[in-house]
């Protein structure tokens, strides 16, 4: 594809972070939102009026067989996002897939060995490698400015019932391990630029009626002896978020989204590090650039792989704790 050709995307997924990803694309040069996928195709239709997008359908097996989409973005349900990807791939679509990939490690290898079948261009929505704030601590890190000795990170909502990011209800149940500490157990590997040898993990009880845990905590270790500490819960009564503080051997800095300071609560202008300050839309702008340059991307399928196994072999020790 050259650079000057439009990139046809279909949107699946009319709830938050479909919308998140419909506002990013709207910013990017050379970029159609062709079509969005809903649960239904009034709300479908709905969606596509509010955002500009050209049309609305109800499946996404329909946005599959038409040729004016080259590519999509999978902002669904996580238990449909591993078999969605695969068919996303075998249709012949380039393909962005929301975090996390999958919620088990077998769905995560079918997802890889599809993308390796095509040698189409498959991403994962990992926003914290995207995110300024934490690029720009990677930034001095490779510039052998800033050495991690350990992250300590909190991930904190109120999710008592399955509501999703904007506190409406939804049909699914979300999860503080293949989800939530995905975007964890991927950052520490990716700022430290070593992998995870030890993983340990420890969970509160079961809720009764949504049949996960609503508070966990879990230990890291990288080759390189930085250790991470992650505390998660959804039984949290605000304030709501992930909250990262990096120490290091030259200083500690606490990044929140796209908020930067230091550990005496200086800012840091975090908003020269790239194009724009949205992690959304930065990781829009690669999934873009590299089915134009035919490259593999920044959290292609095969870099996110190892946060899959980490949480898997969480899962097994969990299990065999219960």
């Amino acid at each position: 594809m050259s650079a000057q050709q439009t990139v046809r995307i279909a949107l699946a997924g009319g709830g938050a972070f479909g919308a998140k990803h419909a506002a990013a694309l709207r910013r990017i040069d050379g970029v159609e939102v062709a079509v969005v996928v809903s649960d239904t195709l009034d709300s479908a239709r709905k969606f596509a009026v509010e955002h500009g997008i050209g049309r609305g359908v109800a499946t996404l097996d329909e946005a599959l067989a038409t040729d004016e989409v080259d590519a999509v973005i999978l902002a669904t349900p996580t238990p449909l996002h591993a078999g969605q990807t695969i068919a996303c791939l075998e249709a012949g679509k380039h393909v962005q897939t929301e975090i996390p990939l999958a919620d088990s490690l077998a769905d995560a290898e079918a997802c890889l060995a599809a993308q390796q079948r095509t040698g189409l261009v498959a991403m994962v929505g990992h926003t914290r490698r995207f995110n300024p704030s934490h690029q720009w601590i990677r930034r001095r890190i490779r510039a052998g400015e800033f050495r991690i000795q350990q992250m300590d990170v909190q991930t904190y909502f109120m999710r008592r019932t399955n509501l999703n990011a904007l506190g409406q209800p939804r049909s699914w149940t979300d999860h503080l391990l293949w989800h939530h500490a995905a975007h964890t157990v991927d950052l520490f590997a990716h700022q430290t630029g070593s992998p995870i040898v030890r993983a340990n993990a420890i969970q509160g009880p079961i809720h009764p009626e949504l049949g996960i845990a609503m508070d966990m905590s879990i230990q890291l270790r990288a080759a390189s002896g930085a250790i991470c500490t992650l505390s998660l819960s959804f039984n949290n009564n605000g304030p709501f978020g992930t909250f990262f503080r990096y120490i290091g051997d030259t200083g500690t800095y606490l990044a929140r989204y796209d908020d930067l300071v230091t550990g005496e609560d200086e800012p840091i202008d975090v908003s020269g590090v790239d194009v724009t300050t949205d992690g959304i839309e930065l990781q829009d702008r690669e999934f873009v650039a590299a089915i134009r340059e035919g490259r593999e991307p920044n959290a292609s399928l095969a870099q996110v792989l190892p946060c899959y196994r980490t949480l898997h072999a969480l899962e097994q020790q969990l299990t065999a704790a219960d």
